[in-house]
């Protein structure tokens, strides 16, 4: 057990996962710009795809050869579930506090649950069996177990703190750890800046919004009232000045896509 603990701290210390990594955010930023482009659609009022991950898959598996894309947006996730893994179990041993090393670990796992879910999303998309529909469904189905109704505002509570979370570190530029000391000088880094900050506030705002309405499910006990990212933008096109709050908002998403794009570029783990 002591020899596997040690190949496998190496391996989170190697440079092969660096470049497991990057493959990973570069198509984990692809995604997120086909997010935008959904979301730009929906505000245009010329939706076709759900505007989600899922619908962004989709759109995906219509291009010239889709089903390629697809499986290596696959792979891309499993890199990254990989690394998210090994920070789990081997990561940020430099920090002191036992608490706040822990608590870093655990967020590692839960975004290895996120990219996980995204590439299983991408094979079944691949082989045909993907769905691009809501999450009503599967709020129901909780809802109508013991304490349901807690359960969902639970979730509620996590995906907003989550969402409120990425606007800090957008607002705080807390993200620029991300990149290399050539990531974050000169034009480029200037605008590195610029794409994660922006990019950032859009997806925790677009995020925080998913948990308001798994909040407002909870408290009305209605599960359609829940809903992933196409019915959080959706949402947003149905306030006042709807259309160009959700152009900016697939600009920000745009915005986190390109930053991905630039961490790869200048990762620094």
């Amino acid at each position: 057990m002591g020899e596997m603990a040690e190949q496998a701290q190496q391996a989170h210390e190697s440079q092969w996962l660096d470049h497991a990594v990057r493959i990973g955010l570069v198509a984990y930023g692809a995604v997120h710009l086909m997010v935008a482009w959904l979301a730009g659609q929906l505000a245009l009022g010329e939706k076709s795809e759900s505007a989600s991950n899922a619908g962004a898959l989709h759109a995906i598996a219509e291009q010239p050869l889709g089903a390629v894309l697809l499986w290596t947006i696959a792979v891309g996730m499993l890199l990254l579930v990989v690394w998210r893994g090994l920070e789990f179990g081997f990561g940020y041993r430099e920090v002191g506090d036992t608490t706040k090393r822990w608590r870093k670990r655990l967020a590692s796992l839960g975004k290895g649950v996120v990219y996980a879910a995204l590439g299983v999303s991408a094979v079944k998309t691949a082989v045909g069996n993907g769905s691009s529909g809501g999450t009503d469904s599967t709020t129901a189905k909780v809802m109508d177990l013991p304490a349901g109704q807690f359960l969902v505002g639970a979730v509620a509570l996590a995906i907003t703190g989550y969402g409120l979370r990425l606007v800090h570190r957008g607002w705080t530029e807390k993200f620029t750890e991300h990149l290399d000391a050539q990531g974050q000088s000169g034009n480029d880094g200037s605008a590195y800046i610029m794409f994660g900050k922006v990019g950032y506030i859009a997806k925790g705002i677009a995020i925080a919004i998913v948990g308001g309405l798994f909040g407002y499910a909870a408290i009305t006990h209605r599960a359609k009232e829940s809903g992933g990212l196409d019915q959080a933008l959706q949402t947003v096109l149905d306030q006042p000045f709807g259309q160009a709050l959700l152009i900016a908002m697939a600009l920000g998403l745009a915005c986190y896509g390109l930053f991905c794009f630039a961490r790869a570029r200048h990762l620094d783990r």
